[in-house]
C-alpha cells in the first residue's frame, strides 16, 4: 500500500522538476557568445592602441588590464560547457545528441586553452608592441585552440541542423548549414584582414545562441 501511494508522487515530482531541471544548463550557450563579443567590443574601445582592424579580441588579454579578458575567455569556456551538458539533456536520445554536445564542449574547452596560453602582440597592442610580431609557443598554443574550438563548432552547426530538421525548422537546418562557410571564411582571411577574421568568429558565436533558442523553445518531434 505505502509503495502504491508513493509511487505517483515521486512520478509527479519527476515530471514537475524535469524539464527545468534539463534546460536550464542550455542558457550557458545562450549568453556564452554576447557575453564574450561584448565584453571584447567594450574593452576594444577604452584600450589605448587597440583597434579592431588591426587587432583579435584575444591580444586584449595582454597589458596590466588584459585579466579582465582572461576572465572573459574562462567565463565563456565554463558557459559552453554548461550549455553543452544542457544540449545532450535536451537532445538524447534523438538526432544530435551525441556529437553536438560533444562538439560543443571542445568549442567550450578551446576558451580554457586560449585564456592559458595567450595571444602574441602585434597591430601595435599593447602599445609599444611592432606592427608585426613574431609567434612564440604560447602564441602557436593559441592559435590551435581557436583553430581546434571552430572548427569543432563548425562541424556542430552541421550536426545540429538534424535536430532542427527534425523539429520542423528546415529553414533553420539549411542556414546551420552553410553557416560554416561563414566562420571558416573568416579563418583563411585572417592573415589579410583581422576585422573578417573577428566578424567570422563573431558571427559563429551568435549563431550558436540562436541556434540553441531555437533548439530550446521549438517543438520536439513529438509535438511536446
Amino acid at each position: 500500500m505505502t509503495q502504491t501511494l508513493n509511487t505517483p508522487k515521486n512520478e509527479a515530482g519527476s515530471r514537475s522538476t524535469s524539464p527545468s531541471a534539463s534546460r536550464w544548463p542550455l542558457a550557458g550557450a545562450v549568453i556564452a557568445g554576447p557575453l564574450f563579443l561584448g565584453a571584447g567590443v567594450a574593452q576594444g574601445l577604452v584600450r589605448e592602441g587597440f583597434g579592431f582592424t588591426r587587432n583579435a579580441i584575444s591580444q586584449l588579454a595582454l597589458g596590466d588590464p588584459g585579466w579582465i579578458q582572461t576572465v572573459n575567455f574562462l567565463l565563456t569556456g565554463a558557459l559552453l560547457l554548461t550549455g553543452a551538458v544542457g544540449l545532450r539533456r535536451v537532445l538524447r536520445p534523438g538526432p544530435g545528441g551525441t556529437w553536438g554536445p560533444v562538439l560543443i564542449a571542445v568549442f567550450g574547452a578551446s576558451f580554457l586553452a586560449a585564456a592559458v596560453f595567450r595571444a602574441d602582440p602585434g597591430g601595435g597592442f599593447p602599445v609599444g608592441a611592432p606592427d608585426v610580431g613574431t609567434m612564440s609557443a604560447h602564441g602557436a598554443g593559441h592559435m590551435a585552440a581557436g583553430g581546434i574550438g571552430y572548427l569543432a563548432l563548425s562541424a556542430a552547426f552541421v550536426v545540429l541542423a538534424r535536430p532542427l530538421a527534425a523539429r520542423g525548422h528546415r529553414g533553420w537546418a539549411l542556414a546551420s548549414r552553410i553557416a560554416p562557410v561563414l566562420v571558416l571564411t573568416g579563418f583563411m582571411a585572417s592573415a589579410a584582414s583581422v576585422l573578417v577574421f573577428t566578424l567570422g568568429a563573431g558571427f559563429g558565436l551568435c549563431w550558436l545562441a540562436a541556434v540553441t533558442v531555437r533548439l530550446l523553445t521549438g517543438a520536439s518531434p513529438s509535438g511536446r
